[in-house]
């Protein structure tokens, strides 16, 4: 029989301890100090904290009493990585925690703003994702471009488009670089949520995780989790093709490219605010140099040092979300809620948890919300009867 705080859902401990980066039940309990076997217990449901050690539950983890008694928003279906293999399991642990939190905050903002409608269409006509071939890729790229009305030039802000197609996007510090972004769609409004990483950005990397994301969610929406497991690697390199034929198009980036060299690359760049990496794989997935240029070009590009930053890589400003942002601000904006309510009614995790994840400036819960100013209405002169008097000037002789 379970004992203590009644409604305490023990997937929540696991996940808050998760998000703190906290990586075992034992290193927990040494800083609770209590004994290992007592978390076990809890995170098992074996039984459950009372009301002194949930205080002390959610001090130490920096959420409120009640994330514990509220079902996790855990997506049903599995999310997306470039990699398991090379990819610590706390890392991978905690990245999973804050996507059920962006899920948390788009669900909880939903209840005052309407969100765009997920605008996505059925890219698969029924086929299974292993039936589509490479050209069949580079035709659902352009029919894209076409149904969102971008043109076939350089797309200029990938989060923008996630986000006006109903996609909600999250940034978050991975702290690893074997981990780009994640994509998951929600159990409880079939939307597709994506989180990416902020670990040393600019624009261009930006551009491609993003369409990589994206590409995922396209193609990959009825995948299971015993599916990924088994075909990650062909799974990845699919959403890599569809990502790079978005961002690259085969009707226009290729008749660009007069000489493909490092040189002419980063020329492109400027234009199309693709990595020169990228546009390497690009040529070589059309058929425009032999594997050999390929890896020329790569070593090339290695000695060059352009391995950890390329050049024009500081020149643009990363694009960040803007639609939980703004969602929030107009939410008290309009003094539907106020700051301290958001806080102590709807979200559960910590200021700066909801700052973090929905792009918000550090301290925005903090600070004050904006007052009304109303100029003081014009008062008539006294003893004049009218509101003024038009005084010409004299004109010049």
């Amino acid at each position: 029989m379970r004992v203590g705080t009644p409604g305490f859902i023990p997937d929540r401990l696991a996940e808050a301890r998760q998000a703190r980066r906290i990586g075992s039940k034992s290193e927990l309990a040494r800083i609770l100090g209590v004994a290992p076997s007592t978390v076990t217990r809890w995170e098992d449901g074996t039984s459950a904290p009372d009301a002194e050690a949930l205080g002390l539950l959610s001090g130490t983890l920096k959420v409120r009493r009640d994330f514990f008694l509220r079902p996790s928003f855990s997506p049903s279906r599995p999310l997306f990585h470039r990699s398991l293999v090379s990819t610590l399991v706390s890392d991978l642990a905690y990245q999973h925690s804050q996507m059920n939190w962006l899920h948390e905050i788009s669900h909880l903002v939903q209840h005052y703003v309407d969100l765009p409608n997920v605008d996505l269409p059925d890219v698969l006509g029924g086929a299974h994702y292993k039936q589509l071939r490479d050209d069949d890729l580079e035709r659902i790229a352009v029919d894209l471009r076409r149904y969102w009305q971008i043109g076939e030039g350089p797309c200029p802000d990938m989060v923008a488009l996630l986000e006006r197609i109903g996609i909600v996007v999250g940034t978050i510090e991975m702290g690893t670089s074997k981990l780009d972004g994640l994509c998951s769609w929600s159990l409880s409004e079939d939307r597709p949520h994506i989180l990416l990483a902020t670990d040393k950005m600019c624009y261009p990397r930006r551009q491609m995780d993003a369409a990589h994301e994206m590409a995922h969610a396209l193609l990959h929406r009825g995948v299971s989790r015993e599916e990924l497991r088994d075909n990650l690697k062909f799974i990845e390199t699919q959403a890599f093709r569809l990502a790079s034929a978005f961002l690259m198009p085969s009707t226009t980036y290729p008749y660009e490219v007069s000489r493909p060299s490092l040189a002419s690359l980063l020329a492109l760049k400027e234009r199309w605010r693709v990595s020169i990496k990228a546009q390497i794989r690009r040529l070589s997935d059309m058929k425009m140099i032999p594997s050999e240029h390929m890896l020329q070009m790569y070593k090339l590009y290695s000695a060059k040092g352009w391995t950890s930053e390329e050049p024009l890589d500081k020149q643009w400003s990363v694009s960040k979300p803007r639609l939980l942002h703004d969602s929030l601000e107009l939410i008290v904006d309009s003094g539907t809620r106020t700051k301290a309510d958001l806080l102590s009614v709807e979200f559960t995790m910590s200021a700066g948890d909801v700052e973090r994840l929905a792009s918000l400036p550090p301290g925005w819960f903090s600070s004050k919300e904006g007052e009304v100013v109303q100029l003081k209405p014009r008062t008539k002169i006294s003893g004049s009867g009218a509101d003024g008097v038009v005084i010409p000037f004299k004109r010049n002789s």
